[in-house]
């Protein structure tokens, strides 16, 4: 009986054990697009031929309270839940200091990286999950309700991933953080529950994230995507590659000609061989090392287009 007492207790506490190591996404509040927009936090910028309304978070930030409440007690309630947490506030801090080091991105031939402040922002904080928050607080006479949307997002495909939503019972507070709180609060676990599926399936097949490979034009290395190598085209060679360095050899080879070849639902590790989170760009650049090697010799640009898609351009660095 004795033994059988002192087995349980070992097994209860490797099972603690188990529980410690099992690691949480890495989440970052923001206000929704939709929010921004509604409440006159945006830009205008022309894309192509139509404006584009581009949230400005920095701005929503500065001047709107609510919205700081709002997302202090989104991150109160997963942190009590022991999520790891990115800022959103600091995050853009951040991005100021790295833009008054380094201004301006540009290739060798003068050309801007283009990102989105999303992906921008993303970029920073390398979070595994955006979580995106709408919400509308109606009066009652005296009473006050709050009508919320809260959706989880792949930081590094824009999927969705989860989401919950609803309409808190009328209260005399008019406090945004009280009454989100009383809206949410019950439905937490299952919405915690959904973000821990989905990250699990990443830590068994891998994180998503999309490769395009593309050729300068008239590049001085003289190659495209048909140079032959031995009996093999280069397009046969890195799609044999990817293979060989996805997770369990998971992608689309979406299209391809001589010029170019797009990569999508491509599989790759959350993590490298030293700990750090892996994104598309620090995957692509496997790839360019291995082509810059004998026989190939290639050298190659590699283009960051947030964290989940990475341009390689063949010929020239």
């Amino acid at each position: 009986m004795k033994r059988l007492f002192t087995l349980s207790i070992v097994l209860g506490a490797m099972c603690i054990s188990m529980m410690a190591q099992i690691k949480k996404p890495e989440l970052m509040v923001f206000p929704s697009e939709n929010w921004c927009i509604n409440n006159g936090y945006y830009t205008e910028v022309m894309n192509l031929d139509y404006m584009q309304k581009v949230p400005s978070y920095r701005e929503a930030l500065q001047q709107n309270t609510d919205l700081k409440l709002a997302i202090a007690k989104i991150n109160e309630l997963f942190a009590a839940r022991q999520f790891p947490l990115e800022d959103l506030e600091q995050t853009l801090k951040n991005i100021d200091q790295e833009r008054a080091e380094d201004h301006l991105t540009m290739s060798k031939n003068g050309n801007e990286l283009a990102e989105t402040p999303l992906d921008q922002i993303s970029r920073v904080a390398k979070a595994d999950i955006i979580l995106e928050l709408t919400w509308e607080v109606k009066d009652y006479g005296p009473k006050h309700s709050l009508t919320y949307i809260l959706e989880a997002k792949d930081a590094y495909t824009s999927k969705s991933v989860a989401a919950v939503s609803g309409t808190g019972e009328p209260s005399m507070s008019a406090d945004v953080a009280v009454l989100l709180e009383e809206a949410i609060v019950s439905r937490m676990d299952n919405f915690q529950n959904s973000l821990m599926d989905h990250f699990a399936e990443m830590q068994e097949n891998g994180r998503e994230v999309r490769i395009d490979i593309k050729v300068f034009d008239g590049n001085a290395a003289g190659v495209d995507l048909e140079t032959e190598f031995g009996d093999d085209e280069l397009g046969d060679i890195i799609q044999r590659w990817m293979a060989q360095n996805t997770v369990s050899q998971r992608f689309s080879l979406k299209a391809a000609s001589e010029t170019h070849m797009d990569f999508t639902q491509v599989r790759i590790p959350l993590y490298d061989d030293y700990g750090i989170a892996m994104d598309a760009a620090s995957f692509a650049k496997k790839l360019q090392k291995a082509l810059k090697k004998e026989p190939f010799n290639i050298p190659a640009k590699v283009v960051m287009k947030g964290l989940g898609r990475a341009v390689i351009i063949l010929g020239e660095k």
